[in-house]
């Protein structure tokens, strides 16, 4: 996964420690994790704003990262992604220091003999000539156009991302600029028709145009670690039997933007061959990270996964609506939401991040968007955190919500489940179980039979917000169990008690003892 899983890992061993400390009395603690190379200490500094929770990286070598934050707001990953200041498409990137300071990264120079690549930096009204034919895994292939419109001008149009900083997740630096820009610079774009059998494949950065519908046609990325590529869907629809309509091999980002008023459809029939080892069983699999954002619609239907990231996964515009038999939307380090609308069926996880050789990765943050589940399994999982900041988000399944660390800090939330509505459960090494809930609305309607509406393996928490609860077992926690503001209304009557179903629980309510594993807070 390039050179990303040793800031990965050391950006989780950073939520691991902050996780555990904030748990804990201040004091001073050498963690002494080490790996790979390097190794932290962390401790709590006192000061006149209160108590800070520093990091220091002995080795040096921590990649741009937020380590310093209040004990009330831990910090997870400080995202260091590229952010493109202008409609150019090959434009340079900028990236985001954690001190907020940018640098400009030179942009790469195209590879020579290449297919289906632009070359060069597009002056203004100068459009750039595509180069060679693109490259096909069968025998046919398909080649693309160069965009001929010289009086094109670009407007971007940028949603926002309602990012907080004080979560257990630092979001701050979640969301890069070109992230949130929901449609592309055509300007230099290369325009592909699709055709039955013609596969299409893409080795450079750039802007690529798909429209068309055609059978059996697998759309590779195959570029070079540094470079962006965007996939523009404007009226595409491919059908496959065995392979991906979209298959990221390598680069440094994949955008996949639906065109304004555009309708898509990508759809796989059959049972996944896969590519080597490579086990590909979505209809859009990709090794790097994938942004989904645009002003049209995408349906993707599916007979096992339907979009699959083994990086980085975002959703910031968009329709997109997924029908499958397995996971709807999988990735292995993060799943983030800043808008859209998203619709998935499911008969396993609607969505799913889950990294299974590091229990330290995997989290879900979602802070925008519209979002309806219904699935089999789980509605929303994760190995490590789900934060919910924002967005409207509707869940029918099995369980509704799943991780380690869950919090609610805003949005509205609305859970119809037969299993546990919210069900913080030791996926994870990095913290105690917490379901911890500060602000929003939150709404769980349980099925008959033993289930639980909020159930922590470890403690529970309700800080503020509003909860509306209909179960039999409204609360089942192991650990403490603490009522400190907000609404909470418990099979129609307001209450300000956390009845515990599970026997030897903690406190009861304001001012009740604590007992278990002791209070966050």
């Amino acid at each position: 996964m390039k050179n990303k899983r040793k800031t990965l890992t050391t950006a989780a061993a950073a939520l691991a420690i902050a996780l555990i400390l904030a748990a804990c009395s201040a004091g001073a603690v050498d963690n002494g994790r080490t790996g790979s190379g390097y190794a932290f200490t962390a401790a709590y500094v006192s000061g006149s704003g209160g108590n800070t929770l520093v990091f220091t990286d002995e080795t040096g070598g921590y990649e741009s990262e937020n380590t310093s934050v209040s004990s009330d707001g831990i910090a997870a990953r400080q995202d260091a992604e590229t952010k493109e200041p202008s409609p150019q498409t090959d434009a340079p990137e900028t990236t985001e220091a954690s001190a907020g300071n940018e640098t400009s990264e030179p942009a790469e120079a195209p590879a020579e003999n290449v297919n289906a690549q632009t070359t060069g930096t597009p002056a203004e009204n100068e459009i750039p000539e595509a180069t060679g034919t693109p490259a096909a895994s069968g025998d046919s292939s398909a080649s693309g156009t160069a965009s001929t419109d010289s009086s094109y001008i670009y407007e971007p149009v940028v949603n926002e991302a309602n990012v907080t900083s004080s979560g257990v997740l630092d979001a701050s630096g979640f969301f890069t600029d070109r992230d949130l820009r929901q449609n592309a610079d055509l300007s230099g774009a290369v325009y592909y028709t699709v055709t039955d059998g013609k596969n299409i494949t893409v080795t450079g950065a750039g802007v690529y145009v798909l429209t068309g519908s055609a059978k059996n046609v697998t759309v590779t990325v195959e570029a070079g670690d540094g470079d962006k590529v965007q996939l523009v869907f404007d009226g595409l629809s491919v059908t496959n039997t065995s392979a991906p309509c979209i298959y990221v091999k390598s680069a440094d980002k994949v955008f996949v933007t639906t065109a304004e008023g555009s309708a898509n459809t990508l759809t796989v029939t059959g049972t996944f061959t896969a590519d080597g080892d490579t086990n590909t069983d979505a209809v859009i699999f990709s090794k790097e990270d994938l942004v989904l954002n645009g002003l049209g619609t995408l349906t993707v239907k599916s007979t096992d996964n339907g979009i699959t990231c083994k990086d980085d996964l975002k959703i910031t515009g968009g329709t997109l609506n997924i029908n499958c038999t397995s996971d709807a939307l999988e990735a292995n380090d993060s799943i983030r939401m800043s808008g859209g609308s998203v619709t998935i069926v499911s008969k396993k996880d609607g969505l799913h991040a889950e990294y299974d050789e590091d229990n330290s990765v995997g989290f879900i943050y979602v802070c925008g968007g519209t979002l309806n589940v219904t699935s089999g399994d789980d509605g929303i999982h994760a190995t490590t955190c789900v934060q919910i900041d924002g967005g409207e988000i509707t869940v029918n399944a099995g369980e509704g919500i799943e991780g380690t660390y869950i919090q609610l800090n805003g949005g509205t939330v609305n859970i119809t489940a037969s299993d546990d509505g919210v069900n913080a459960a030791k996926k994870s090494n990095i913290s105690t179980p917490v379901a911890e809930i500060n602000g929003g609305s939150l709404t769980i309607i349980m099925g008959a039979g033993d289930t639980d509406a909020i159930d922590s393996n470890g403690n529970l928490y309700i800080n503020g917000g509003y909860v509306n609860i209909t179960a039999r077992s409204p609360f089942d926690y192991d650990g403490t169990g603490k009522y400190s503001g907000g609404t909470l209304i418990v099979n129609g009557t307001q209450t300000t008690s956390l009845q515990n179903q599970m026997m030897g629980g903690g406190g009861m309510g304001p001012g009740g003892n604590p007992g278990g594993w002791g209070g966050r807070r």
